[in-house]
């Protein structure tokens, strides 16, 4: 999910009464939740971020060593502030051990958000790198934002009227629970239900949540969405392992790819593409090297 969605997550279960644990406690938590996006930095490397992203930050180790890293990181901050006499009187007494473990559940909320959406996530790196898919909701979710922002805003707002703030932040999360489930739940259904191709993705569509973009598949590159036709041969018509070991980028697109297909361009090139993003542009699809792929 985005990184407000996991701001906002971060906030709340602080607001459910996990920031009176520790001093920092907020900052481990709002900070934490977003962690595993340290890998974010490799996007600068183009399409070999495809093959980088929600991998090794999002996994066993990284949900152990980062947020080890964070507790260290405001531990040291509050031992700085207090020997140059600036730290807050009114501050609570700083404790490594609650900082660690606050941020540790905060940083497990990320791989659970990130599951939930067609895009995927390796939980097993570096493991595995067998990629899961929630696809039960989309990446930017309009409505948690609305809700979880609601929330946090008015779990804060009863806290400096010094009334019972908690429980607010307790419904939010009940109900994202909820909502995320129930989304889980309709798409694992659509894939139980599917008869007419080999395979289903239900991909979440933007605000509309009740919605799926069907993206069918017959297994070997070709796919329907919505019945569009994608690719237009398939996968076999190029030597796709010959690409993986010749062209970094294409080798970077398919550890990373669930739904490839293949495009003949215009000027007789070989585009390698993904259905799910079909409409998204040169972001999320590579040409494959001369000679790739038959001519015919």
């Amino acid at each position: 999910m985005d990184n407000l969605t996991h701001s906002l997550v971060g906030a709340l279960i602080g607001q459910a009464g996990l920031k009176r644990k520790t001093g920092l406690a907020m900052p481990a938590l709002i900070v934490g939740a977003n962690l595993p996006d340290v890998d974010s930095v490799c996007m600068l490397l183009g399409t070999q971020a495809l093959a980088l992203r929600r991998g090794l930050t999002h996994g066993p180790i990284a949900w152990v060593l980062l947020p080890l890293a964070l507790a260290a990181i405001l531990w040291w901050y509050d031992r700085w502030q207090t020997q140059r006499g600036r730290r807050p009187e009114s501050g609570a007494p700083v404790r490594f051990g609650q900082l660690y473990l606050l941020a540790l559940i905060a940083c497990l909320t990320h791989p659970a958000l990130d599951w939930l959406n067609s895009y995927g996530i390796r939980l097993l790196s570096p493991f595995s790198q067998r990629w899961f898919y929630g696809d039960a909701l989309f990446i930017i979710d309009l409505w948690l934002w609305l809700g979880l922002g609601f929330a946090t805003w008015r779990s804060l707002r009863l806290e400096c009227r010094g009334r019972y703030f908690q429980g607010t932040a307790h419904v939010a999360l009940a109900v994202a629970l909820l909502y995320a489930g129930l989304n889980a739940a309709r798409s694992e259904l659509d894939k139980a239900m599917n008869t007419d191709s080999a395979v289903l993705i239900p991909n979440p569509v933007p605000l509309a949540f009740w919605e799926r973009q069907r993206i069918a598949g017959d297994g070997d590159g070709r796919w329907w969405i919505e019945g569009r036709e994608i690719g237009d041969v398939p996968l076999a018509h190029c030597d796709l392992e010959s690409a993986r070991r010749t062209d970094s980028d294409a080798q970077a697109f398919l550890v990373w790819s669930r739904a490839p297909y293949l495009e003949r361009l215009p000027d007789g090139r070989w585009l390698l593409g993904d259905a799910r993003f079909a409409s998204r542009g040169a972001r999320f699809s590579v040409v494959l090297p001369a000679g790739t792929c038959d001519p015919g």
